[in-house]
């Protein structure tokens, strides 16, 4: 079982920078692909970051560049570093962990970006 919580989220005037954490709780923790995801009221929800328990990264295109997820397995954290923010970047962000073909989410952080 994995609980998880993410902080960090607020208002950001377009250009600025954020930098979402996740805290997690379980052993496992340091085991799972850990992921952002976001959604925008009236959209689905859509992956923004993940990283693996090797620490591979991958990145929606619409945030590569700008956006960079790391973790702290000793602190059980995941992070998510947002640079030169847009407004289409507001949504609620949510932290996601996986490990073999189990899911567990977070509550959810809102980010607002103003233009």
């Amino acid at each position: 079982q994995v609980q998880l919580v993410e902080s960090g989220g607020g208002l950001v005037q377009a250009g600025g920078s954020l930098r979402l954490s996740c805290v997690g709780s379980g052993s496992i923790f340091r085991l799972t692909t850990l992921s952002w995801y976001r959604q925008a009221p009236g959209k689905q929800r859509d992956m923004v970051a993940s990283i693996t328990s090797g620490d591979s990264t991958n990145y929606a295109d619409s945030v590569k560049g700008r956006f960079t997820i790391s973790r702290d397995n000793a602190k059980n954290t995941v992070y998510l570093q947002m640079n030169n923010l847009k407004p289409e970047d507001t949504a609620v962000y949510y932290c996601r962990a996986y490990y073999l073909a189990k899911e567990w989410w977070g509550q959810g952080t809102q980010v607002t970006v103003s233009s």
